[in-house]
């Protein structure tokens, strides 16, 4: 029996105060329309927080300092296949945010935590609950035992 493999999803929440960002996905045939964080995959022989790190230089343009970054959640999720996500947070990094990658995302922007977007992906949705409830690990997705 092959052994199993799961994608690794990065998930980047940059805080600002109350405050989220958030991009609005286009073109990209997955959920186009929605908002989601600065997010990516993890590539082979790469840490998770140099993963994160590298997906906010390409996606938004900011430098994050991997000691500023916290995990605050992870979940094991199924979409299409299983999935391993994890999401850091910080609220210090440099630079402005710039949409670095226009043909994928039709731009950020900052949202209440109170006050987020209707249509956002489900998992990341689900994801944000868990963190403002303080919960680390959650499963999506997936058939439960009877």
């Amino acid at each position: 029996m092959a052994r199993y493999t799961s994608c690794v999803d990065l998930h980047l929440l940059l805080r600002d105060g109350k405050k989220v960002l958030l991009g609005e996905r286009q073109n990209t045939g997955f959920m186009d329309g929605a908002f989601h964080f600065p997010s990516g995959h993890l590539e082979e022989g790469e840490a998770a927080t140099a993963g994160t790190i590298r997906e906010a230089a390409e996606e938004i343009g900011v430098t994050v300092d991997p000691g500023d970054l916290t995990l605050v959640h992870a979940m094991h999720h199924r979409t299409n296949e299983g999935r391993t996500a994890f999401f850091f947070a910080t609220t210090r990094w440099s630079g402005e945010v710039d949409n670095r990658e226009p043909d994928k995302c039709a731009g950020w922007s900052w949202f209440a935590l109170d006050a987020l977007p209707e249509k956002m992906i489900p998992y990341a949705a689900d994801a944000l609950r868990h963190i403002t409830k303080g919960t680390l690990y959650s499963e999506r997705g997936w058939e439960q035992p009877s």
